[in-house]
């Protein structure tokens, strides 16, 4: 299940908020400090989803809190405060705060500011895990568009998948069956010849722009790999 970090030193209304977290599908880490928030953030990172930070805390205040999460982490960050300037809201979302919510404020309102923002958060997530880069070459798998230093290759959709496989597997051996399976599929009936032969079209293609980062390199009686050279790393 994935957290929502709720952190502020009023435990009624931690209580709350909790509850109303629980209710949205959210398991609930509560913070009473703002060190008790940073320690609570390092050992559940990787699956808290968004932190409710109030700014008045002891030991650390919120906007400390925020400065130290941000060097870190772009986790979705909304201020829960009591204070009304100005120029706290604007500081707040300056140093990195995705939201600011004055007290006293309805649960609901703030589970609804949550889903805003994961809204909006979670389609970049999932856009990003369809685009890779490495050096100068982008490989957009949504748009099936690859560039090299900003330039467009123009490439059949099955290039751009051998491209696409290779690359994000840079440290894997592909055989030519491995490649027939994963981008023809098990029910092809053709044979390696296939791969070998788009895998020189792909190549004619890429070599065409500068690519000192990066190559595909063939390795013999086994197959092909992406590898990224030693000055680029």
């Amino acid at each position: 299940m994935n957290k929502i970090l709720i952190a502020d030193d009023n435990q009624q209304i931690t209580s709350i908020l909790a509850n109303y977290a629980r209710k949205e599908g959210f398991e609930p880490l509560v913070a009473l400090d703002g060190q008790q928030a940073l320690e609570l953030f390092e050992q559940h990172e990787k699956n808290i989803d968004v932190v409710l930070l109030d700014v008045m805390m002891p030991k650390l205040d919120g906007f400390e809190v925020c400065r130290e999460l941000r060097r870190r982490s772009m986790v979705p960050i909304i201020m829960v405060t009591a204070r009304g300037e100005d120029f706290e809201r604007i500081m707040g979302l300056d140093i990195g705060a995705d939201d600011y919510i004055l007290k006293p404020f309805s649960a609901g309102e703030v589970m609804a500011r949550v889903r805003a923002i994961l809204r909006r958060v979670q389609p970049r997530e999932a856009e990003l895990q369809n685009l890779y880069s490495v050096g100068n070459l982008v490989i957009d798998l949504d748009k099936y568009l690859v560039t090299i230093g900003g330039a467009e290759v123009t490439l059949t959709k099955k290039e751009v998948e051998l491209l696409w496989t290779l690359a994000k597997n840079s440290s894997k051996v592909f055989s030519r069956e491995n490649l027939l399976d994963s981008i023809w599929g098990y029910d092809y009936f053709g044979d390696s010849r296939t791969v070998d032969s788009h895998i020189k079209r792909l190549r004619a293609k890429v070599d065409k722009f500068e690519h000192e980062e990066w190559e595909i390199k063939t390795i013999w009686g086994v197959g092909y790999r992406f590898e990224e050279k030693e000055h680029a790393q």
